[in-house]
């Protein structure tokens, strides 16, 4: 199972951008799809958590700026990242739950958002 995540770059506070992230190698929609970030120094959060429902949870730092979605027909979660914040720059990572079908997890490599100020 491989996750390639993108859309990351340089931008201004205030603005927007939205990652995504395509999962490969498996029949199967993992059971829950997450979005990490870590930024230089710091451990890596949560920032965002679907589940195959459609269930989200967010960290309180970014609740009613992000919002993540999935399209299990493309194998691919999104997060939609409005009003961004110099804070919110890190590197983003993908997560995928795959415990119930192959007993583990899986990340991808990460993609880095800066937000200027």
């Amino acid at each position: 199972v491989q996750l390639q995540a993108s859309g990351g770059g340089l931008v201004q506070a205030g603005g927007s951008l939205r990652l995504s992230c395509v999962v490969s190698g498996s029949v199967f929609s993992a059971k829950v799809m997450n979005w990490y970030r870590q930024a230089p120094g710091k451990q890596r959060d949560l920032v965002a958590r679907i589940d195959s429902g459609g269930s989200t949870t967010y960290a309180d730092s970014v609740k009613g700026r992000f919002s993540i979605s999935r399209d299990n027909a493309k194998n691919t979660v999104y997060l939609q990242m409005n009003s961004l914040k110099p804070e919110d720059t890190a590197v983003y990572y993908c997560n995928a739950d795959y415990f119930l079908y192959y007993g583990r997890d899986y990340w991808g490599k990460g993609t880095l958002v800066t937000v200027s100020s």
